[in-house]
């Protein structure tokens, strides 16, 4: 599949390798220990141009398309939690105010953001509303020249150390799904504040936390795309979501195999070393085949993403999207599942790459909705209900 990116894109590609090996891999362990998020490696990120992939250079970016950006977060594959906070930064905020933003909005967030030196995030779920988003209870309404949001956001990426949140609240609650708005806030708007930071049983380094918003006022001209409209910023940016974070989960399932790969040359038994059994080579086989089919899916899924004029419902990018992610995520956890089992008994120890991995690969399947809601999707949308 190389073959078919840009020479511009094979140079990300082979800048964001030398980084993840160079910087990245020699303190991913430590990172995990500490689960603090790595600032000083944001900032090197950032210093390669990295948090603004995909972004026009008028607004402070580095150009580049929604592939690059996804070849970027595919190969930062040593530290799942970096990762995730890329990708929600750069992805789930970014990309939404590029996407949805006015002229003047992407000019006053964008530049930034596209720095790093503001750190975004997305906020949708909340204690009560995870799959089905449109449950949503929290509430915005128009006080003169402001919106005013009341509500509890939780499972939020980034939030402890965000500085700009798209959040989607009900702005007419009698008219469920289309009654949703999506705004801009800065996390210094006054009656915004994060409650908690979580803990997580992996993707350590990317904080998560609960957002409060109590009586938060947020200035009118933060709405993003139109008052009861959020549902479109929301669908196409999850199609969008969906693609992308396919990378992720193939670039972990790709550091898998590699530990594998090392470990079956490496360890012998029986007088030989792993690799020359059969059963290892089939095990191998296997993942070598479903990474391949992953990626293809994937790739196909964000050039789609890439220039569909809408998503959502009964648009071709909804199940396709929905399709890479559970398919990326499916072979992820049977990649990093069989690169364990080819360890043993020392991949069952924390001092093993592959059990941070283990640990990691798990979220691929709930997050941007579970598997079992991208399988339902993809079968409403094959029969058109």
């Amino acid at each position: 599949m190389e073959d078919h990116h840009s020479h511009e894109q094979r140079q990300v590609v082979d800048l964001v390798r030398r980084f993840n090996d160079n910087e990245i891999r020699p303190r991913a362990e430590q990172i995990h220990q500490d689960d603090t998020f790595p600032r000083d490696l944001w900032d090197k990120m950032a210093g390669l141009g990295l948090m603004g992939i995909g972004i026009p250079p008028e607004y402070g970016g580095s150009g580049g398309d929604l592939m690059t950006a996804v070849l970027a977060i595919q190969a930062i594959r040593d530290c799942a939690g970096l990762a995730l906070s890329y990708g929600a930064h750069l992805n789930l905020c970014a990309h939404n105010i590029l996407r949805s933003g006015t002229r003047e909005q992407k000019a006053r967030f964008l530049p930034g953001l596209a720095s790093g030196h503001r750190i975004g995030a997305l906020a949708i779920t909340e204690p009560d509303a995870g799959s089905d988003a449109t449950a949503i209870r929290t509430k915005a309404r128009r006080d003169g020249d402001f919106y005013v949001l009341d509500g509890t956001k939780t499972f939020i990426t980034n939030a402890p150390v965000a500085d700009l949140v798209v959040i989607y609240a009900k702005t007419n609650p009698e008219a469920g799904a289309m009654g949703i708005s999506a705004f801009v806030v800065p996390a210094g708007s006054p009656g915004f504040s994060v409650s908690r930071e979580l803990r997580k049983m992996g993707h350590h380094g990317s904080p998560t936390g609960e957002i409060i918003l109590d009586s938060c006022r947020v200035p009118a001209e933060n709405l993003l795309g139109r008052e009861n409209m959020g549902i479109q910023v929301m669908m196409a940016g999850l199609d969008v979501e969906r693609a992308f974070f396919a990378g992720a989960a193939i670039g972990l399932a790709e550091r898998a195999m590699e530990l594998a790969l090392d470990y079956a040359r490496q360890r012998s038994q029986f007088g030989r070393p792993l690799a020359r059994f059969q059963l290892i080579q089939t095990k191998l086989a296997d993942m070598y085949t479903g990474i391949e089919a992953a990626r293809g899916l994937a790739y196909r899924a964000v050039r789609e993403a890439q220039e569909a004029e809408r998503g959502g419902k009964g648009s071709p990018i909804h199940r396709l999207a929905a399709a890479a992610l559970c398919f990326a995520a499916q072979t992820a956890e049977n990649v990093v599942y069989e690169s364990l089992q080819i360890h043993g008994g020392y991949g069952y120890m924390e001092e093993y790459e592959i059990s941070r991995l283990y640990r990691d690969v798990r979220l691929f399947t709930i997050g941007a909705g579970t598997q079992e809601i991208r399988r339902l999707l993809i079968g409403r949308e094959l029969l058109g209900l």
